[in-house]
């Protein structure tokens, strides 16, 4: 492929993202009034089906809002997969809350159900399942156990807009539904986020916490201490020219899905994301490689990007962060977690990326694969 760089990601802007956003900017709308605000909001609570869809400045704050919205305090446990982006954790303890970090399957790579039971305590009020790198979770067993002790699911989404678990949209299942629009994700809005629900109680609090805790009906007259976390006019004009071609969007990574798993899928030594029967919308492209450390997976990537091949490490689990040391529910058992971790690697996945490129990703993996066994 000579010198040209494959990036890990790009945004795809195939429609109307300039003229709407122009358009923002001409009205003098550019703050968090205006019309595509309301637009936004609408299409993506239609292309889910649900009642509300409330937009926020970012991802985490979208998982904070939601956590806030539900209650969620000081004394509460919220049970979080090990092996996600930090913001989900994080987002638990913006409430003062404390987050229980939980071991994923080995297959899917998504928070276990088996574990999620085990991890139950008097204090827990919440399951946070994460549908990890646009894979869906197994949201039968996570709503079963939530109803049997009456605890509140919140989704992050984040990476799995469009995903689909037994032919029902991720982030219908709880309580609410969180996403991120930032600029690597299936849609973008440069960075954004929105929270999804039908109910409508939890909708009204999004909203008046999401505008510093003003009454809706009394301007200025504050009922809570909510928080700026709005939306600008400009995110959500690019945000409705994203929505118009988001299903061609998800199409097109199909593509990229497939080549990659007829490269790869043969290989002794890689090993996919199982996907169990689910639609997956494959956010980033990501393999284990068997037998991998920290060190060598690195110098893997260091090989890859001497051929100009950007890539990026799967998350590091949460627990190995010195500030959640407290929030491990089974110290030492995390062991998928940190076995995904070591051995994962994220190639590049954007719109745009060709059949010959990814031909070309592929072959230079199983190569610097090679040596690093050396």
């Amino acid at each position: 492929m000579g010198n040209k760089q494959i990036n890990i990601a790009r945004p795809t802007f195939l429609g109307n993202e300039r003229k709407y956003v122009l358009d923002a900017l001409d009205s003098g709308w550019v703050s968090s009034i205006g019309p595509y605000i309301d637009s936004f909001e609408k299409s993506f609570a239609a292309y889910h089906g649900a009642k509300h869809a409330i937009a926020t400045h970012n991802g985490t704050i979208a998982l904070h809002l939601a956590l806030a919205a539900s209650g969620i305090g000081e004394g509460d446990e919220v049970i979080v997969p090990d092996l996600t982006f930090i913001a989900t954790a994080n987002s638990v303890r913006y409430c003062h809350a404390t987050p229980i970090l939980t071991d994923v399957s080995p297959g899917d790579w998504n928070i276990s159900p088996e574990e999620v039971r085990k991890a139950i305590t008097p204090a827990t009020k919440a399951i946070l399942p994460v549908h990890l790198y646009g894979n869906p979770a197994a949201m039968k067993e996570i709503m079963e156990i939530a109803g049997e002790h009456n605890l509140l699911v919140i989704e992050d989404c984040a990476e799995a807009l469009g995903a689909l678990y037994q032919e029902r949209k991720v982030g219908t299942f709880g309580d609410i539904g969180c996403f991120s629009f930032f600029g690597n994700k299936i849609i973008t809005t440069g960075e954004g986020g929105m929270c999804i629900t039908n109910n409508d109680e939890l909708a009204e609090r999004m909203r008046i916490l999401r505008d510093h805790g003003m009454n809706r009906n009394k301007k200025y007259w504050y009922d809570h201490p909510g928080f700026n976390y709005r939306m600008t006019n400009m995110q959500a004009a690019l945000g409705l020219a994203q929505m118009e071609q988001v299903d061609k969007l998800i199409a097109a990574r199909d593509e990229i899905y497939q080549a990659y798993c007829s490269e790869l899928g043969a290989s002794s030594v890689v090993r996919l994301q199982d996907v169990n029967g689910q639609r997956n919308v494959n956010w980033m492209f990501t393999v284990r490689i068997t037998g991998m450390t920290f060190d060598r997976r690195d110098a893997i990537m260091d090989m890859l990007k001497d051929l100009c091949i950007d890539s990026r490490p799967v998350f590091y689990p949460i627990s190995l962060m010195p500030f959640y040391h407290d929030a491990i529910y089974t110290p030492g058992e995390l062991i998928h977690s940190f076995a995904i971790s070591q051995e994962g690697i994220s190639l590049p996945t954007y719109v745009g990326l060709t059949r010959e490129e990814i031909k070309f990703i592929a072959e230079s993996l199983l190569g610097c694969i090679e040596i690093a066994g050396e």
